[in-house]
């Protein structure tokens, strides 16, 4: 016999969240940042460098190369959708916006994706609230939409959520298909057809995204649970069988298609390497998963007799199985905060089910503490900006010029006006939030959705400009053009893939690796290359012009040479 749940909610607490305010936050927090910057360092300009040398037919669509190199995540879905909305848009649409529009709908269907992945999970038996002696709890429908508007808040609220989820690469692509996969586990248990199409597509696609040992994971977990899952009715279990016979079909099928297209790649750090410093990965987790974290332990320690009970529990084991996949790949490669994406929508679904559960005091210190952190970082990006506009405060802009040299404030009345308008959306939610109004068990992550889509949206705005000339490589490629002047060949050694597509982009240039024919005037070496150089050519053929310095990062930096030997 079943414990009685922890959930205890009346039908007043289960009300649902307005669709259109609810779809606006979504929106405006993936919008944001679509226009109006350049691709940035590291994995979002290498992406784009993949998909430009694709979409201009210079390399191959299922195997890309940029100047020989292979991609550093593998998998070649991504760089095809990337490719062919460059392809299809330019030149109506720029290159770096076309490329971004397929994963900002990829964002949209993660998102949407929990959403029912959320709802589906809460419908089902073991999540549903306690009867009321007299009545009045709340009804199955309201109570699984009210618990899943929940959870897409508290995805939304992740800190670790902004910046990768709005870069063109394949973390991105593997968030999206793994909410899909969760999506149809999670639903599997009701429908037959649409869950299975949600999950077959979600395991295919995280496989051809280049994380095949995540869909066999979460392909066998799904299996199994399924398998455990009691028969609903005495004609269940034909149709629940079949149904966890194809979906073992299609993991084997994503596993085969894996072997096929090479794609497994364990990133184990080698033996040589330095052991994992588990103080700043204890620091990873929860600043990435802020504020969610604490509803998890929370929704675990409350759930607690249902977790270990018979039989499974969908809606608390399918998380924790996919949640335990990410935090083992977290643990066990490298980088880990690409790999803990992959954990948020099982992360935001523990924290939804610790909703209905939630003491009024530890909700109400939710509120306060998420008030004062985001409104405390939306007037320190305020101030910091008016500091670059005005020269007040002083300080403020020393700052500023001491971490970005070189960089030059520039005014924008559209951007102005967006933060002003979002701010006082800010405003207004917070006196909403602190008045009385009846229950929601959704109320307490309201505050932190919109907090971090308030920064968000301000850092996109008030900030673009030095963000742009912190994180992008126009002005080292600037300063590149300025010494090689109006030349195209250029030579490279060892220098980085976003480097390699920066120059390519921005500058026009036509790299080669040292040592093509035909020879280039012109050579560009990273600084840790220097000594390769010098095994490579006589100290007399190459003169050093000059050194191209990153403004935030010297490790980005690159030394300039012109040959001088025939």
């Amino acid at each position: 016999m079943n414990r009685p749940t922890p959930a205890i909610v009346s039908q007043d607490a289960a009300r649902r969240l307005p669709r259109l305010a609810l779809l606006l936050l979504c929106a405006v927090y993936i919008v944001a940042g679509l226009v109006g910057r350049e691709p940035w360092k590291s994995a979002d300009m290498a992406s784009f460098g993949y998909m430009l040398e694709m979409a201009r037919d210079q390399t191959a669509w299922l195997d890309p190369r940029l100047l020989g190199m292979a991609p550093d995540a593998d998998g070649p879905l991504p760089y095809i959708l990337g490719a062919a909305a460059i392809k299809a848009l330019t030149p109506w649409i720029e290159p770096a916006v076309a490329a971004r529009l397929p994963f900002l709908l990829l964002f949209g269907l993660a998102l949407a994706a929990t959403w029912y992945g959320v709802l589906s999970l809460a419908r089902s038996p073991g999540a549903q609230p306690v009867a009321f002696a007299f009545g009045g709890e709340a009804r199955p429908a309201d109570y699984a939409r009210a618990v899943a508007d929940g959870g897409l808040l508290a995805l939304l609220a992740c800190l670790g959520l902004a910046q990768l989820s709005h870069e063109i690469t394949t973390s991105l692509a593997q968030l999206a298909f793994a909410a899909m996969a969760f999506h149809g586990a999670a639903a599997l248990r009701e429908r037959t057809i649409g869950p299975l199409v949600s999950v077959s597509a979600g395991l295919i696609g995280l496989t051809l995204s280049g994380a095949p040992s995540l869909a066999l994971w979460f392909g066998i977990g799904g299996t199994l649970l399924h398998l455990l899952l009691p028969a609903q009715t005495e004609d269940d279990g034909p149709e629940r069988r079949q149904r966890v016979v194809i979906l073992l079909l299609v993991t084997l099928a994503a596993g085969m298609l894996a072997s096929w297209m090479d794609l497994w790649r364990w990133r184990l750090p080698p033996p040589d390497a330095a052991p994992r410093d588990w103080r700043t990965l204890s620091r990873l987790f929860i600043w990435f998963t802020w504020p969610a974290w604490p509803l998890v332990i929370w929704s675990l320690w409350r759930w607690r007799r249902q977790v270990f009970a018979r039989p499974v529990h969908l809606h608390l084991a399918l998380p924790l199985w996919l949640l335990i996949g990410c935090v083992f790949t977290v643990v066990a490669t490298r980088p880990s905060d690409r790999a803990l994406l992959l954990a948020l929508p099982a992360i935001a679904t523990l924290a939804a089910f610790a909703l209905p559960a939630l003491p009024r005091n530890l909700a109400a210190l939710i509120d306060w503490f998420t008030l004062i952190f985001f409104s405390g970082c939306g007037a320190i990006i305020w101030v910091i900006w008016l500091g670059m506009q005005t020269g007040t405060p002083r300080q403020a802009m020393i700052n500023v010029m001491r971490q970005a040299p070189g960089f030059e404030p520039s005014f924008s009345g559209v951007a102005t006006l967006f933060a002003l308008l979002i701010t006082a959306c800010w405003v207004w939610l917070v006196v909403w939030r602190i008045g009385r109004h009846p229950p929601a068990i959704w109320k307490s992550l309201v505050l932190p959705a919109c907090g971090a889509t308030l920064c968000w949206v301000l850092l996109m705005t008030l900030w673009m400009p030095l963000l742009d000339h912190l994180r992008s490589y126009s002005v080292v490629v600037r300063n590149v053009t300025a010494i090689v002047g109006k030349a195209t060949c250029l030579e490279s050694l060892e220098l980085s893939r976003d480097q390699i597509a920066a120059l390519q982009y921005h500058g026009g240039f036509r790299l080669q690796t040292l040592g093509q024919t035909p020879r280039c005037e012109w050579l560009l070496v990273s600084p840790g290359a220097r000594t390769a150089l010098e095994s490579r050519a006589p100290a007399s053929q190459w003169r050093l012009q000059g050194v191209v310095r990153r403004p935030s990062d010297r490790a980005d930096d690159m030394l300039v040479f012109r040959r001088s030997a025939p």
